[in-house]
Formats: C-alpha cells, structure tokens, sequence
C-alpha cells in the first residue's frame, strides 16, 4: 500500500472508531478505568462533547505505551461489533509507530487543551527562529559578511554494518574519505542510535562560523527537517558552577518560552527527531571524573552530563547532535556509530570564491587574484578560512594605501600578517597592545577565553571592541540572571597577543619566555581529553623573532631595537636546540612552522640538514599549511629525504604544497582517507618533483577518477624507480591503465598493484605486457599481489654490451631477446584450457628464469601440456606446478613428458606436499661463459639453496611395489636419469616387495649418482639382501641406513663434488680418501645407524660385505653391543681384507670391551689405530700395504682404574710397536700412574703417553719425576694438576734432551727435596718450567741451592705471583743462591717471570781475577754482600734481560746494585732494559756500568720511560760498542740533539746487523743522518724506521742510502709520508737478498706501487710484503715471474676494485708459497670473489684470506665457499662487514665454516 493510500484509510479508520465508541461509552469508560486505573478523566471530560471526550480518553490510553494500546484494540474487536473487513487493519496497521501518531492528530487539533498546546509551541519555535536571526544574522561574526562552505570530508561511514535494508552501501558519501556538502552533514535514513555528528578541524578552520552558519540556514527556513534548533559553546557552558535538567539547558541558557513551558518541552520530547542541539568547541569542554555518567530523563548533572546523556539518547531519544571540536582524543560518551566530519578549510577555488565576493569591484579583485597566485605563501595562509580574511583585509588596506601602479609588500608570514593588520592603527597603540597582551596570556595560562568587565581593563576594552579584536556577547549563568562577556575574535589572535606581551613586556624575563617556548606532540592529543589553549603560541612567537618584525617590537616596547634583538635571539637559539634534537613527526612539523615564521635560513638550512634521511609521520591530521611548512623547510637542504604519511588524515588539497620539492627521493601514502581528490592533487605536483624516486599511495580506494589523473602525471615523472598503489581496489581498466605506462617509465624497477580486482582477460593482458615489455624481469600475481619488477633501460642497454672479460664468441648476448624473465602465477584459478592460451604467450617472448604456476586447477593434463610446452619455452631456472590436484597416474604423465626436456637439472613429484616442480639448466650453447658471467651481472639472483637439487624426486607419493614397474619403464625409456643421476623413492611404501623388486630393476635404469629410499618401511633382512645385491653395481659406493629414522641412501663416488650442495661425507669417508690407496680404488662405505646388532646380523652382514670390492670404511650403531656380539664382529675382521675403516658410534660397550679392543692389535696385524671413547663409540683404522708399521691406542673415558692397568699392559705389549697411547680421562689415580710407569719396559712407546684427567696428585708428579732418570727417550713432559688436569709424556726413538713444564702443582716445603733429587738424578733435563707451583722466595732459593749436577746446563724457568712484587734485588738474591754458575737471568714483573740458565758444575776463578773484577765494583752499599754473591754466581753471566720492571726507587739503590753488578760482568753479551721505569740517575748508573761491558752484541732499550735528558745519557753509553749487533731503541723519547748523537755511535757499529728505531720520531734530520752513516754498517741486514714523521725530503737521501745495503734483508719504512718519489728510488736499487718490505701507510700511490711492483718481480728471497693503507687503485703491484718465495702480502685498505683484483689473482698463482693475503677494507666485490675463488684451489700453501669490510654479497660468498669445497687448503675466509644478510652469512658458514662473518677472528682467538 502507498503511503498516501494508507493515510486516507488512516483518517476513516480515524472516523469510524470515533463513531463506534462514542455509541458505546459506558464501554469505553470501563476499558479506560481498567486500563488507567490511576487516571481521573471525569473532571477534564466534563465540558466535552461526546466525539472530544472519546479522543481525550484515546489518547491517555496511547501515551500509556503500545502495550496497552495493542490490548485495547484486541479487546474492542473481541467485545463490540467490529466489521471483518475493519478488524483486519486495526490489528496491523494501527501497531505502527508512523500512524499512532496520526490517529489522534487531527482530534487534538479540534481539542481545545491540545490546540494550547501547539499554539505554545509554535510560539516557541517562532521565537528560537527569531532568537536566532537576531544573534547570527547571516551566521558570520565581524564586518565583511561572507562565508564560503569549508572542504568537508567523512572521517567515519555513517552508515553502520547492520544497515536497514535500502541503505545504500558503498555511496560515497557515506564512505571514509570521501567529500561532503553541508546539505549533507545530516543522513536521514540512519538510525536514530547514530544520529550524533562530530566535526573535526584545527583552529581557524571556521567551525565556529559553520555552526551559526547552520543556525541563520535554519532560521531561514533551509533546513526544514529540523524543527527546533539550539547552539551552545562549551566556552559558556563551563561557566555554570551548579547542576542543570534538561528543560534549564533548553531554556534558562538559550531561549525561554513566554508561556508554557512545560508544554514547550513535551512538544520537543514528542518531535526529538526533528530537534537539533549543536555544541561548539568539545575540545574546551571541563569533563567529569567520568565521561561515562549519565543522567534521568528528570535528573539533573553538569553541562557536560547533559551532553553525554544525549548522544546516549537517555535524554531527549531521538534528537539530533552535533559537536565541533579540535582533533585528539574524543570523550568516550559519543557512540562508536558517530559520523565524523574533517573540516579541512579552504582549497584554491574556495580562496578565489572568497576573494571574489570580499573585493566587490572588478579592478581590485584582479588584483588580488593576482597576488595569490604569484605569492605561495599567501596561498598558504589563505587556505586556513581565519587567516583569509585577515589577509583580505591586509590586501585591501595594502591596495588602499598604495600608489595606483605601485607594487605592494605583503606579509610572508602568519605573524607578519597580524602585525601587519595592526600597523593599520595609526597611530600604533603600544600601551593598549601590551595591555590586551597581558590579558591574553593570562587568560592561556589559566585556561580562559571568556573574560568579564573586572578582568580587562576599560581603556584596553574600549580600544579592542573599537578594531575588533574583542567580541561581546551574552552569558546566562542561571534562571534570570546573565552577564556580558568578552573574547577575542579568534583563539588564534588570543595567542597572538600573548606572544606579543611575552616578546615586549619588560616584566618578562627570559626564563618565562623560553618556558613558552615549546613543541606541543599533537600525539599527545590522542591521550589528552581537554586540550590545552596555547597551541600556536610558539609559532607566534617564532614569527614575532624575526629580523622584520624588530621595529614593530621596538615600537610596542618602547625599547629600543638591541634590547628587542636579545629576546628574538633568544628564541632563535631554542630553536636551534630544538632543530638539531631527534623529534617525532608532530613536533617535526610543529618546528618547521615555528622555522618559516622566523625567516631566518641559517636556522632552516640547520633543521633540514638534522632532518633524518627517512622522516616517518604516523596517525596525526595534517593540513596544506603543515606540507607547506615542512617544504619551506626541505627547500634548504642538500641531501634528498624519505617522506613517509602513514595512517594521517590528511587535507585532499595538501599534496600541491609539494609542488617543486626537489629534495623529496620517495613520497609514501598510506591512508584510507586519501581518495580522487587527494590523487588529483597528488597529480599536479608529481611532474613539478625531479628527484622524486618512488611513490607510494597504498590503502587509499582511488577510482577510476583518481587513477586516469595519476595516469596522465606519471609519464612526466621519468626518473621514478617505485610505484606502489596496492590496496586500492582497482579494476581491469585501472590496471590495464597504469601497467601501458611502462614503456615510457625507462628508470622504474618495481610497480606494485596488490590487492587490486581484475578478470582472467586482464591477466593475460598483464602476461603479454610481461613478454613484451624489454624492462620487465619479473611479474608476480597472486590472490592478493600484483607486481612488476623491471629493470632500468639503460642497464638493459648496458648488458648488450659485451663485458671486456667475456669470449668474443659470446655474441648471442648482444641479443635483446635474450634477457631473462620470471613469471609467478600462483592461485590465480589457472585451468587446463588457460594453458594453452599461456603457452602461446610464452613461446614467442624472452628466457623465462621462472615460471611458477603453483595452486591453480590444471589437473593432470593440464600439468602434462605445461611440462610438454616446457621444453620450447627457454626455462632456465624452475618451472613450479605445485598445488595443481595431479594424480598418481598423472606423475608417469609428467615423467613421459619430460623425457624430451634435455635441459631439465631437477624433478621433484611430492603428492603428499603438493609439489610439482622442474628445474632446467640453460641449453648447451648457452652454459660455456654464462655460468661465470652470472657472477658478475648486477642483477644477479643468489639461489635458494646455492644451487639446484638435481635429480629425479618422487617423494611421499603413496607409491607402492605394483607401482614400479610403471614408473620404471617411464624412466627407462629417457636419457634423463643417466643425465641427471639422482633418484629419491623417499616417503612412499615401497616395503620388502618393493625394495626387492627394485633391485632387480636398478641394472636396468643404468649408473646412478644417488638413489633414496628412506621411509619406505624396509626390514633389516632386506637391507642386507639389498647389500648382498648392490655389490654388483659398480656405481653404488655408499650406502646409509639408519632404521631409527627409516633412512636408506646409496650414493656414487663424489670425489669431492658438489660437497656444498649435498653436505660433507660421513667421518669414515675422509679417512678412506686420505688412506693412501692406488688412485683408482674407489672407496666404499656401508653406515647403519638404530638397529640391535646381534651375532646372527653381524654375520649376515659381513657375509653380505665380503662381496664389496676396493677399500671398504663400515660404520655401525646400535643402543648396546653384547661381549659376544663384539668378539663376533673382531673375529669377522680378517674375512674383510678390504677393510679399511670400522667404526661403532653412539653404541654402549662394556668394561670389558678395552681388553678386547686391545687384543685385536696381535690378532689382527692391519691394525693401525684404536680409539675408545667412554665405552660408546670406537673407531679402528686398519692400514694398507703401502702404509708404515705402527699402532696408536686410546681409550679415554673408559673407568679405567689400578686393577686394570696390569692386564692391559700384558694386551699391549703384544705389539710390536705401539706408538701412542691415550688413557685420558679415566681414574688410575697415583697408584695406577705408578703401575703403568712399571710396566713402561714392556711395551716401549715411541711417541705420546697421555694420561690426563686421572685424578693424579703431587706424588704422582715426584714419583714420575724419579721415573726419568730411567726413561732416558723421553723428550718432554707437561703436567698441569689444576682444573686443565693436563699430564702427557712425549718420547723418541732414541736417547734425547728433555723438557719438562709444572703447572700448578701446589707443591709443599716437605717436597722440596724431593723434586731437588729427582731433578739432580734427571740428567737429559735441560728445561724446567715451573708455573704457580705455590713456591715462594725461600722454597725457591732451597731448591737452586739444593740443584747440583754433574755437569751440563739446566733452565728453570719460575711463573708465580710473588715474582711480579718481589724486586729486582730480591729475585738477583736468590739467583746467587745457585748451586751451578748463572749464565742467564731474565725478569718480568708484570708477567710474574724469573728465568734462570745453570751451568754445571760451577767454574771457581782464581783470586787474581776476582780481585781484579772487584775493584771496578763499588762495594760501598748495602748491597755490597749480595754484589760479592753475585760476583761468584754470575762470573759467567752473558745474558741479562729487565722487562717490565721498576727501577725508580727513592735512593736508587736498584740502579747502584745493577751498576756494581754491570763492572764484575766481563762476559755478557746481551742486555735488555724494556718497558721499564727508569730515572735519569738510575740510567747514568747503568751506562757506567754498561761502560766496561765491551763484549756487548745486543742492547735493547725499547718501550721505556724517561725524558730527553736520560736518553742522552743513553746515547753516551753507546760509545765504545764495536761488537754491538743488534740495537733495539724503538718508542723512546728521542729529541732535540739525540738522533745525531745516535748516529755518531752507529758509525762505529761495523758489526751491526738489524737496528730497530720505530716510532721514535726523528723526523726529515734524523733520517739524513741516519742515510749518512747506513753505507758504513756493511753487516747490516735489518732495518726498522717505522712511524717516524720522516717525510720526503728524509726519504729520498735514506732510499739512496739503502740501496747501497747489499746484504739487508729487512726494510721496515711504515707509517712515513714517504710518496712515490722515495719509492721510485727505492726501487731503482733493491738489495739482492732482500726478504721483508713494509711500506705501509707511506702515501704511495699507483706510480710508485707498480715501479716498485717491476722491481720485486722475480725476487728469490722476499717472503713479506706489506703495502697497506695506500691510495694504490689501479696502481697494485702485478707479477710476470712471480715471487717464488713469498708468504704473506697484506694490501689492505687500498682502494682495489673488482678490475684490479683480476690482474692481481694472475699474480697470485705466481706465488705459490703464500700463506696469507691482507685485502681488507678495500672495494672488492663478487667479480673479484669470483676471481679468488678460481685461485684457491691452486693455492696450495695459502692458509688464510682476509676481505674484510668489501662489498661482496652472498653471491660473492657462495663462490669462495665452491672454491674451497674443490680442495684448498685455507683456514679461513674472513668476510666480516661485506654485503651478506646476517641470516644468509649464517647459512653459508654453516656450510662451509672456513668463511668467517663474525667481528673477532675466532680462530686468531683460539690461537
């Protein structure tokens, strides 16, 4: 029924039932008292006619609700005489909410009462319409009159998710982002639960102004769904101290009604739908404890209560609200379904709009059209709606004032332009300005904008309502009673006068001003209820510190400008603290307004430069002004910067402040509010960006609108590398649009389309675009991605050239055809008949490097058509048909096809994993050159798994016995399988039936690399019937089981091949490859792992085993192998003269297995080697014919304890030669340490006795020390009783010198002579070592005099803790306590060190000769018994060694007792002072006493501390030294006149040969005279002058002089500015025998290094070169003869690049003795690892390889480690700080652990 239909039955109805009751009265009477049995009708009722008095009671029934209403009808159709076809509408168009209402209407207006009623409120309506003329007028405040609707955008969809059913979803008004008119700010089809509408904007957006906009619309009738309408601001309202019912709020605050109140209010409660109450200002709101309160529909609360209690819609259900406030955190009171509105202010056709309307005349409206679009700036400040018509009129007054054809100034700032509208007051009113300042800032401080008569004073009032800047209006505060209040005309110039006070009030010092100085985080907003008022009061004051704005300051202050200066540079210098500090986006922008109202460009160019590369902005509205902001910034800087917007609301017109931005390198949107307008915009600026490299606009839903204006932009953007628009929904033309530009974008390298819609069509239109397009390398689409990835066109261009290193016949590569492509097609509901159209596609388009087709529909014959077509496609990397529903009858489909693909490299069929995937090779033609080209394009692609898994993989297909011989004859009839070698049966259910039936089908499929049966479930008996059977297959070299696992593998011989790829050969393989075998014996391996080995198994087993030929390695495990099942296995041995390796891992052993390990050295002869392991793992190696007797025994870990070592010896000493044996780690104890050295006799070991971790004490020690004298082989032995618990004596073949090393034996005073007898008796000891033994000064001195030999020499060298503290003199004391002659004493303090060399017996002198000595001694000290002592001791003293000590003490006794010592010591011959603390006196006293020492050969000095005053004592000691050969003087003080004194003592030096002065800096003088005397030192052959600040005018005279040094053999010139001309001459006359050249950090460059190159080349003697640290580039040394000799070469940061690295690899093979190669922190990349990775194999002494800090990547990496794997001999690879991905680096050295990524040289470390 329609509408106008049901309201006419709707009035009959109305009639009848009036008529029918008014009949029956006495009836309706009852009904009545029944149902409102409360209500006397009888007085109201009296004076009514009968029809009135039936409406009344009706509608007292109505109002009581639709209970009571729908039982009433139900009663009355049940009890009176209702018409059938009466009774039906009744009951169910009557129940409706839309005609209640109706059925009484035109009977109320016929009641007397009711027509009261709505005469009372229509008054009332009247009355507010008045009201409301009378305050907004037009709704615009001040003088101008105009008003321009504001950009209006939704924030939130007002139509929720359970829209009734007509809602229009997805209409674009109600969508997110999209923009909206004021008509529309109001959906009358919502429900009523979301009729609350929040308006956002910042301030000066005119939201305000838009409120009474809407009140003067409505009062003129416009919008004529309201029909009651009240405005209340929150500025006003938080002036109410006491509480509030919603009838005060109505009508003691806004308008009262003249009568009827009450009425008035139920008339609004009745028509609440057509009630809007608008509440300005939210953010000012004061908000109770809780946000959540509530108040009845009779209740009173707070204003702010109210509000809450009607967004709720517990007060007045149904009306409309309307909220404006600032952007943050919204109170929790307005319902989830509110809309939400951005006021975004103006865009540029609304600034022209208002001018135009502002500028009534034609003239002056062009001219200032004129000026807003030549000035930016103006735009910008236009498009906030406040600040326009400020600038208006301060354009008008600017024009007014001006000569007719007179250019203007207008104000480039926000705060000029309200200083320029004041300097419109002539004269200027300083007094009243400051005055309305002060007010001002009070009033922010105190929260306040509304202000009363007592709180402004009347001059300041009188002169601010006078121009505006005040604004007064009515406050009601309560019933009756109201005040006038005031506020400035703006928030905004409220903070502007503030700032104005706080710049020119000499009350404000400069403490307060920088406290107002600050960067509000507008993320605080998002936490902070109530905002704060001071929101651009810093950028006031920012603007106010500019130079422009100083007279004006200077005029307000009445002071004069250097005191208006001091305050401006004082805010310019927070601001520069701020500028260089780390800030979040909001405060970002918050400076860059605060910089560009300053004008100052030092301070712009330092905040753009502190500005990070990647500037992030995150979940905060941003306008064009910020934009604009922030690009009057990046205009300052020199380096381009990353602009990312990710979740901002952002204004749709904000990208043109972007517009010339050259410093922007990629622009990112991520935003759903970001719509076609935003994208138009977007469009105009992108062209106007030069440097601008990628774009994103992701999550924005652009339509076709949007995307046909990005269309025409992008093509004048050519240098764009990225474009991202995924996420935006975008249809076929859309897509199709944006990918056509792909050919006109030559720069671009990756377009992202994810999460776009298009059809079938369209993708194949997208594949053709991929074929034909010469850029595009890879496209991937998939449920929700779509992304090209191209290359550039002129890299493209690049690769037809033919690289420099590649054959000439590689001419195939010029072709352009030949570039390569990856096509990704994965669940994209591909079927069969898409096949074909796919291959058509493909066939006449570039090498596909990939085509994955995985997760569509293609079925079985949909896979076999693909795999057919494979082989015509010029698939060079993979082709993935995975998750396409093939069948186990489709897997022989495939394998049949396949056979015609002679590229194929890998097939891997899992059913299970839904893995379908082939991996092809490149052709033949094309394999010679490409695979190393690969390495050196820059767009290589590192492989997954380094390289690809070849073979044929039918894994985990459910494949059972009656299957094979169908899958057989599919691979019998192709080549592929002998091509490719690799076959994997894993993960199928092949069982004992088919493991056997496939041994009988292997001879057939030909030699095999590999063949898998894992997990097949394949008894033991099988396996050895399999092991029987594959001895016939000559391919079959290892075969792997482990039953725990269910792993079966036969492998081929590898020799060394693909080790990286497939991982590392079990233990026993190596030891089989490296026993020494005729080079065409192929080894063999058998491994089984989990199963229980009894005597019946291990029986079968080796009878299957006898069958193998060629050197045989068996390994076994098992959780326990019986006694019985080991003695059967040894006594299988001999049946296995193949036999080479026999190893039981992981298997538990008895204690009896040592003895029967031990006895198969004499039962079977091949035994080379037995190794036991905690009675769990054993290894024995047996030995071939060709190798040497001799056998090696260990058995560590095994509870070996004293009653075991008796019958252990008696086992071993059956062998003829034992060579080693390893007890370690068992618990023989003392007792079983001295029975196994009895039994030493029985079985004489040549080599290596280790018995550490024994438990072995200090008697053990003493008693293995009173073994020697009997174990005269023993050549040395090393005990440590300390944690380390080290204890091992290593023997010879014949009667040898010894040395022996104690470590913390903890040795006792009762021990002492102990250990002094047993060391007197061991006369082949010539070296005692004794390290923190717990011996002390006094058990020290006891055990040297104790010492007493026959004859022969004996070093005891003493490490404990007492040494280091002890003194010189005391530790001088106890050697002259020494039984024998000293002959050397050496002490180090602070290595804790004393070292003494004996001589036995002691030679006594005669009298003469000691009384001779003695009177060149000064005896006179207290020392003078000691120097008597020592004079004994030490009369044959020839090496005397100080380091580390101090001989500063306070009466320089030290010195003294040294120098008495120096006088008596006739012989010595070395003296070493280093690293020692020293004064000028003490020295003097030693060079006297150095003085008399004339058989001197050595003399070091080095590394000591004293002043220039000492080091010419030192020189004068230096006189007289004829017989000196090595001078060591390096890092000492030389100055002033030292180095000539130096060099007037060398040239008596005949015999010196090396003469170390490093870092003593005798600069360009030193070295002169040093090249003066070199000629006369005819023995020289080491030189060392590094760090020495020589230069080139040194360098040049000492080269010249070197090379008259024939016979040096070092020269050690680094860290000298020496340059190419010294290296020239150096070169021009290398010594002959030279081995040692550093010349590093000498500033060569490549002139000299390759003069110096020329030089070396053919050196037979140079081992080290070091040219680190030069600028060498192109310029490294390079070989033709090479350097036979040469071990190490370090050209470590000198800038080598990947084409100089080649010629420098060719010189590497000329060097076949390098062990080390420096070349870190240079520029090396993956063409020079290539290069390197060539070499290794060749190098077969290098050992190690530093490359550090280059720039090779994985790829890099991948090709050394392949080098290494093909047999080199290096330790290590360091790659620390190359381009590898932590994760990849992991995986790399995990393969290969000789590449080391980490920071510290593990290996170094461990060394």
């Amino acid at each position: 029924m329609d509408p106008d239909s049901l309201h006419l039955g709707s009035e009959n109805l109305r009639g009848w039932l009036v008529r029918l009751l008014s009949t029956n009265q006495e009836w309706l009477r009852a009904k009545v008292k029944f149902f409102l049995p409360d209500v006397d009708l009888a007085s109201s009722s009296e004076a009514l006619d009968p029809e009135q008095r039936v409406i009344l009671q009706l509608g007292e029934l109505y109002t009581q609700g639709m209970a009571t209403w729908q039982s009433f009808i139900h009663c009355m159709c049940m009890e009176l005489e209702v018409p059938l076809d009466l009774e039906v509408p009744l009951l169910s168009t009557w129940g409706q909410d839309d005609e209640l209402p109706r059925l009484l209407e035109t009977g109320e207006k016929n009641q007397p009462g009711s027509q009261l009623h709505h005469e009372l409120a229509e008054s009332y309506l009247q009355l507010l319409r008045t009201s409301a003329l009378k305050h907004y007028g037009d709704g615009l405040p001040g003088s101008g009159k105009i008003y321009v609707p504001p950009v209006l955008q939704w924030s939130r969809a007002t139509v929720p998710l359970h829209a009734p059913k007509g809602a229009i979803m997805g209409d674009p008004k109600t969508e997110d982002g999209s923009d909206v008119s004021i008509q529309d700010l109001f959906n009358f089809k919502t429900p009523k639960s979301s009729r609350v509408t929040v308006l956002l904007g910042k301030a000066g957006m005119g939201k305000t102004t838009l409120a009474r906009q809407l009140c003067h619309k409505w009062a003129d009738g416009h919008l004529d769904h309201f029909r009651a309408l009240f405005l209340f601001e929150f500025r006003q309202l938080n002036l109410i101290p006491h509480f509030l019912t919603l009838p005060q709020l109505l009508f003691d605050l806004y308008v009262r009604p003249e009568s009827g109140p009450d009425a008035v209010f139920h008339f609004l409660e009745e028509n609440a739908s057509q009630v809007l109450l608008i509440f300005d200002g939210l953010d000012e709101a004061l908000q109770p404890c809780s946000s959540q309160e509530t108040v009845e529909p009779n209740g009173s609360g707070p204003a702010f209560t109210l509000f809450s209690s009607l967004c709720r819609g517990t007060l007045l259900p149904g009306c409309w609200v309307m909220a404006t406030s600032r952007p943050g955190k919204l109170p929790a009171c307005l319902p989830t379904e509110a809309a939400m509105v951005h006021m975004w202010g103006f865009d540029l056709l609304r600034v022209k709009q208002y001018m135009n309307h502002y500028f009534s005349d034609q003239p002056s409206q062009e001219v200032a059209l004129t000026e807003l679009l030549a000035n930016g700036r103006l735009r910008s400040m236009c498009m906030v709606p406040a600040l326009c018509q400020v600038a208006c009129l301060c354009l008008h007054h600017l024009h007014s004032t001006s000569l007719r054809g007179q250019s203007v100034a207008f104000a480039p700032t926000v705060t000029q332009l309200y200083v320029q509208m004041l300097l419109t007051l002539s004269p200027l009113p300083a007094v009243s300005l400051v005055g309305l300042g002060k007010v001002a800032l009070s009033g922010l401080e105190t929260g306040k904008v509304i202000f009363y008569d007592r709180d402004i004073p009347p001059p300041m009032m009188v002169f601010g309502a006078t121009h505006s800047l005040l604004t007064s209006f009515s406050i009601h505060t309560s019933p009756g009673h109201q005040e006038t209040g005031y506020a400035f005309a703006h928030l905004s110039l409220q903070e502007f006068f503030a700032a104005l006070y706080l710049m020119t009030s000499p009350t404000v010092d400069k403490g307060t001003l920088a406290r107002h100085v600050v960067l509000n985080s507008r993320w605080v907003l998002r936490t902070k209820v109530r905002l704060g008022l001071a929101e651009y009061l810093s950028t006031f004051l920012a603007g106010l510190a500019s130079h422009t704005c100083r007279p004006f300051l200077s005029q307000v202050a009445q002071q004069d400008e250097t005191w208006v200066g001091t305050r401006q540079a004082a805010v310019v210098q927070l601001l520069r603290k701020f500028a260089i500090r780390k800030l979040t986006g909001p405060k970002v922008v918050e400076l860059c307004h605060c910089v560009a109202e300053t004008q100052e460009p030092e301070l712009a160019s330092l905040t753009a430069q502190s500005l990070p590369y990647q500037l992030l902005f995150h979940n905060f509205p941003l306008t064009y002004t910020d934009l604009a902001a922030l690009v009057s910034v990046l205009e300052h800087r020199a380096t381009p910067i990353h602009l990312e917007f990710e979740g901002c609301p952002l204004e749709p017109h904000s990208p043109e402040a972007l517009a010339g931005c050259g410093q922007v390198e990629t622009l990112s949107f991520k935003s759903r509010k970001c719509r076609d307008t935003f994208a138009e915009a977007l469009s105009r600026s992108l062209p106007t960006m030069g440097n601008l490299k990628k774009l994103g606009l992701a999550g924005s839903k652009i339509t076709a609108r949007g995307i046909s204006h990005l269309v025409q932009a992008v093509p004048l953007c050519p240098q764009l590398e990225q474009i991202s628009l995924q996420d935006n929904q975008l249809k076929d033309q859309e897509v199709l649009s944006i990918v056509e530009l792909l050919p006109s974008l030559p720069q671009l390298q990756k377009l992202d389309l994810s999460h776009s819609n298009f059809s079938m069509s369209t993708l194949f239109c997208l594949v053709k675009v991929a074929v034909t397009c010469p850029t595009v390398r890879t496209l991937r689409v998939t449920e929700t991605d779509l992304v090209f990835f191209l290359s550039r066109s002129t890299e493209t261009a690049a690769d037809r050239q033919r690289a420099p290193d590649l054959p000439e016949k590689d001419s195939q590569w010029k072709d352009s055809k030949r570039r390569i492509l990856a096509l990704r097609l994965q669940r994209c509901q591909l079927r069969v008949h898409h096949v074909e159209v796919l291959v058509g596609l493909l066939q006449e388009g570039p090498w596909l490097e990939e085509v994955d087709l995985s997760g569509n529909q293609l079925e079985d014959e949909g896979c076999r058509l693909m795999v057919e077509a494979a082989s015509h496609l010029h698939i060079t990397g993979k082709l993935d048909l995975s998750d396409n529903e093939l069948s186990v009858d489709g897997v022989s489909y495939v394998l049949r096809a396949v056979s015609t693909c002679r590229s194929l490299v890998g097939l891997h069929i899992s059913l299970l994993q839904k893995t379908v995937v082939l991996t092809f090779a490149q052709e033949a033609e094309e394999q010679e050159g490409t695979q190393e080209r690969a390495a050196f394009l820059d767009n290589f692609t590192f492989p997954a798994a380094f390289e690809p898994h070849r073979g044929i993989r039918l894994t985990h297909c459910g494949f059972q016995a009656e299957h094979l011989k169908k899958l057989c004859n599919a691979l019998e009839g192709s080549c592929l399988l002998a091509h490719l070698g690799h076959l994997d049966f894993s993960g199928n259910a092949l069982r004992e039936e088919g493991a056997v039936l496939l041994a009988q089908l292997l001879p057939g499929l030909g030699p095999l690399q590999s063949l898998n049966l894992s997990e097949n479930g394949v008894p033991l008996d099988t396996v050895f019937h399999l092991t029987q059977c594959l001895s016939t297959l000559q391919w079959v070299c290892h075969l792997e089981v482990s039953f725990e696992s269910q792993h079966i593998l036969l492998r081929g011989d590898k020799r060394g091949r693909d080790k990286l790829a497939s991982g590392p050969l079990p233990e026993f393989s190596a030891e089989v490859q490296l026993s020494g075998f005729h080079k065409h014996c192929i080894p063999r391996s058998f491994c089984l792992k989990k199963c229980q080995l009894g005597p019946p198994s291990l029986t079968l087993l080796f009878t299957a085993l006898e069958e193998w030929q060629g050197p045989l390695g068996v390994e076994l495990s098992c959780k326990a192998l019986s006694d019985q099942s080991l003695e059967t296995l040894l006594h299988c041995l001999p049946r296995l003269p193949q036999l080479r390796l026999l190893q039981l891992s992981q298997t538990g052993l008895s204690l009896k297995s040592p003895f029967l390990l031990a006895n198969v050295v004499s039962q079977c002869p091949r035994v080379r080697k037995v190794d036991l392991r905690s009675l769990h793992d054993a290894t024995l190696h047996f030995r071939s014919s060709e190798e040497q007797e001799g056998v090696c025994c260990g058995f560590t870990g095994c509870s070996l304890s004293q009653e075991h070592v008796e019958p252990l010896c008696r086992a071993l000493s059956k062998c003829d030669d034992l060579r080693q044996l390893d007890l370690t780690d068992n618990q023989l104890g003392d007792d079983g340490l001295r029975c196994l050295l009895g039994h030493l006799s029985q079985m004489p070991i040549s080599e290596l006795l280790d018995l550490s971790h024994n438990s072995i004490s200090q008697e053990g020690v003493l008693h293995l020390l009173g073994t020697l004298p009997s174990c005269l082989r023993a050549q040395e032995a090393s005990v440590n009783l300390g944690s380390t618990q080290i204890f091992w004596v290593r023997f010879s073949k014949q009667e040898a010198e010894m040395t022996l090393r104690l470590s913390e034996c903890s040795f006792r005073p009762e021990h002492i002579s102990r250990l002094a007898s047993s060391l007197s008796q061991a006369l082949q000891l010539t070296e005692l070592t004794l390290t923190r033994c717990c011996l002390d000064l006094e058990q020290l001195t006891i055990l040297l005099s104790l010492l007493r030999r026959p004859s022969g020499f004996l070093g005891l060298r003493v490490e404990e803790p007492w040494v280091g503290g002890a003194g010189v003199p005391a530790l001088l004391e106890v050697c002259a306590q020494a039984s024998g002659s000293v002959t050397v004493i050496s002490i180090s303090e602070t290595q804790q060190q004393l070292c003494v060399q004996l001589r036995f017996p002691r030679q006594e002198e005669n009298p003469e000769a000691v009384a001779l000595r003695s009177a060149h001694c000064d005896l006179v000290t207290h020392h003078s018994l000691l120097v008597r002592q020592l004079m004994e001791t030490c009369a044959q003293l020839q090496q005397l060694s100080l380091s580390q000590v101090n001989l500063c003490d306070a009466s320089d006794a030290t010195s003294l007792l040294l120098q008495s010592l120096l006088l008596s010591l006739c012989e010595l011959k070395t003296f070493r002072l280093t690293s020692s603390c020293v004064s000028t006196q003490g020295l003097t006293h030693l060079a006297s006493g150095l003085g008399h020492c004339h058989h001197l050969e050595e003399l070091d000095f080095s590394n000591n501390q004293f002043g220039e005053q000492a080091a010419e004592v030192l020189m004068g000691a230096l006189k007289g030294k004829c017989r000196l050969k090595t001078l060591r003087l390096s890092h000492l003080p030389l100055g002033g006149s030292t180095p000539a004194m130096l060099t007037r003592g060398l040239s008596h030096m005949s015999l010196l040969q090396h003469l170390c002065l490093s870092h003593i800096q005798i600069g360009d003088a030193g070295a002169q005279h040093l090249a003066a005397i070199l000629p006369g030192l005819p023995r020289l052959r080491k030189i060392d002058l590094s760090a020495n600040g020589i230069s080139l005018a040194g360098g040049l005279q000492l080269a010249e002089s070197l090379t008259l040094c024939g016979d040096l053999e070092e020269i050690r010139l680094g860290c000298n500015a020496l340059g190419d001309p010294t290296t020239l001459t150096l070169a021009q006359g290398l010594p002959q025998h030279l081995r040692v050249l550093h010349l590093q950090s000498s500033r060569l460059g490549p002139e000299g290094a390759l003069s110096l190159g020329r030089a070396l080349d053919g050196c037979p003697h140079m081992e080290d070169i070091s040219l680190a640290e030069n600028k060498l580039a192109n310029g490294v040394p390079r070989f033709c003869k090479g350097l036979p000799l040469l071990r190490r070469l370090d050209l470590g940061s000198c800038e080598i690049d990947n084409q100089t690295a080649k010629e420098l690899a060719a010189s590497f093979m000329l060097c076949p003795a390098l062990e080390e190669i420096l070349l870190s922190w240079n520029l090396l990349g993956d063409e020079a690892a290539a290069e390197l990775a060539q070499v290794l194999p060749r190098m077969g002494r290098l050992r190690r390889v530093d490359l550090e800090k280059n720039r090779i990547t994985a790829a890099g990496a991948w090709l050394l480690a392949k080098g290494l794997a093909q047999g080199s001999g290096v330790h290590v690879i360091r790659l620390w700080n190359n381009l590898v991905p932590p994760a990849m680096a992991q995986h790399l050295q995990s393969q290969e652990p000789r590449l080391d990524f980490t920071f510290f040289d593990n290996r170094t470390q461990a060394t």
